[in-house]
């Protein structure tokens, strides 16, 4: 069974430059490499629920802090199967966002802790509850919530499917989360936890060494 290692971070944090590096990084050590990122836009329903409520679709929906939670934990369901099969299939399987991602934004939004109960709800229903495969490592990609705001601007002007969303847009809330991704990390919650400066940069070779060891 292959590995399978969580990227997570701020919107703008740069996971999808991370994940294209090592990538390349574990390629080039004759590991064969799958990737999956959440939410799958385009390919899950209740993904595309998600992006439509975050961009004022469907009334208050994007105002419900556990109907967005849940909405992203049945995205995540609908793909474990796959998730199970890259595994099977490959050395290392890299998430682009998991359910750490939604533990983050649901106790930021509400102004908990990582030990708050919208957290052990998260796992209950994500890991208890749907049975999601267990990860066997995070990164997480740590950057000031301002060096990210400002990332995410620069991709939203570049790039014109990826405008910001009303998470992206909440500086307060990317604040608050990142404390929480923090307090995760400490934590060890469910994986042990790789904290990588997302702003000096990443030695990839090195990083790919360690998942593999």
């Amino acid at each position: 069974m292959g590995r399978l290692v969580v990227i997570e971070g701020l919107d703008g944090a740069g996971k999808r430059t991370l994940t294209e590096g090592l990538t390349n990084a574990l390629r080039a050590k004759g590991a064969s490499v799958a990737k999956l990122a959440f939410p799958r836009y385009g390919e899950s329903v209740h993904a595309d629920l998600v992006k439509e409520a975050l961009h004022r679709g469907h009334g208050d929906l994007a105002d419900s802090v556990y109907g967005m939670a849940v909405l992203y934990a049945l995205d995540r369901s609908g793909a474990a199967d796959e998730i199970r099969a890259l595994r099977d299939a490959h050395d290392v399987v890299l998430l682009d966002r998991y359910v750490a991602s939604n533990a983050a934004y649901a106790a930021a939004r509400l102004g908990q802790d990582a030990a708050g109960e919208v957290a052990k709800w998260v796992w209950e229903l994500e890991v208890d509850r749907f049975g999601l495969p267990h990860p066997d490592a995070h990164l997480l990609l740590r950057v000031a919530a301002s060096v990210a705001a400002e990332r995410a601007e620069r991709r939203a002007a570049a790039e014109t499917d990826r405008e910001r969303d009303a998470f992206e847009t909440d500086d307060g809330l990317q604040r608050r989360c990142a404390a929480v991704y923090d307090e995760l990390a400490a934590a060890g919650w469910f994986s042990p936890w790789h904290v990588l400066d997302g702003v000096a940069g990443v030695d990839l070779e090195a990083l790919a060494a360690t998942l593999l060891a």
